[in-house]
């Protein structure tokens, strides 16, 4: 299968603490969809498993029919998202040192977002409301 090649949207530069300014967001848009896209197929994948599990399990033909159409269209499911994450350029099953590239990209932008001072050191409230007293 020949996929349409896009170089995923990540994080080229260093990220800035005012990760509040629109300009310090550059490819994060690019790495939420992938994350997401990520995120469903591993959910589409669990879903297939549990129903080989339930399939295993239940001993009424009607309900194993039904189980076995749940498992044909999670099935179906699971193949459309991984079309969709290999058209995009976000999945490379097939080019293992490309998705280690990948991976490593990922890898770096969480430890950068880990990283991150998101919060600041002094969470207290007071003087932030209108406080008679104080």
């Amino acid at each position: 299968m020949n996929y349409e090649k896009k170089p995923i949207n990540a994080i080229k530069k260093p990220m800035s603490n005012d990760y509040l300014e629109i300009e310090n967001s550059d490819g994060m848009p690019g790495l939420v969809d992938s994350t997401i896209a990520l995120n469903f197929l591993l959910t589409a994948k669990s879903g297939i498993r549990n129903c080989a599990v339930a399939l295993t399990e239940i001993a009424d033909p009607e309900a194993r029919t039904e189980v076995r159409k749940m498992l044909n269209v999670a099935i179906d499911l699971h193949a459309e998202i991984s079309n969709l994450m290999m058209k995009k350029g976000w999945f490379q099953p097939y080019q293992v040192s490309e998705q280690f590239k990948l991976d490593k990209m990922s890898a770096q932008a969480a430890l950068q977002i880990a990283n991150m001072q998101l919060f600041p050191g002094d969470t207290s409230r007071l003087g932030t409301f209108a406080t008679p007293n104080y």
